[in-house]
């Protein structure tokens, strides 16, 4: 399925990635043949590919967020995600719909889907993140995620070095991650 795509490299270390999610119908190319790999991604499209991969259950759900219009196409996904405490938002009734997902946010949304689905998360809490350059750049709120994350090889560095917590997680990335999700828990 990648090569279906122009800007996809069919020897690159996530093309097992990207044929997982294209095929899977859970990520799709962004227009004229293309994918950007190395694109960002929204908060709502991270929360609209959980809620394609659950089946697009629909729930009957008050969310707080403000800046979650009605009957947009990550609505209800949005809504999911937050009854099933994937999502908590920024407070102050902000979910930060368009906002480009960071590693951080990434993992820890990856994390509270993968206690929703009951996989075991206790990976992290024993792992050391420490030999990272820039451990401390994890939030306090993001730890335990990035620990599972790290501990159970669902994300690397971008170096051997850095986790790069703040910078804004790549498609390539997102891809990746959920496939080597769904394959450790099958």
């Amino acid at each position: 399925p990648s090569a279906t795509f122009a800007d996809l490299d069919i020897d690159a270390w996530y093309t097992d990635s990207t044929d997982f999610v294209i095929a899977n119908g859970l990520m799709n190319g962004i227009g004229d043949d293309k994918f950007d790999p190395n694109g960002t991604t929204s908060r709502a499209m991270i929360v609209t590919i959980l809620w394609r991969l659950e089946g697009s259950p629909i729930v009957n759900y008050a969310m707080d967020f403000e800046d979650v219009d009605a009957e947009q196409w990550y609505t209800e996904a949005v809504r999911w995600a937050a009854s099933e405490k994937i999502v908590e938002g920024y407070g102050n009734g902000k979910f930060g719909t368009n906002d480009a997902i960071t590693r951080e946010q990434m993992v820890t949304i990856m994390y509270r889907y993968a206690k929703y689905k009951g996989y075991d998360v206790s990976v992290g809490e024993n792992t050391n993140i420490l030999s990272y350059d820039d451990a401390f750049d994890v939030a306090e709120w993001a730890i335990p995620a990035m620990q599972w994350a790290c501990g159970s090889g669902l994300i690397t560095g971008r170096t051997e070095s850095t986790l790069n917590p703040l910078d804004n997680a790549t498609r390539v990335e997102i891809a990746a991650i959920l496939h080597r999700i769904i394959e450790a828990n099958k």
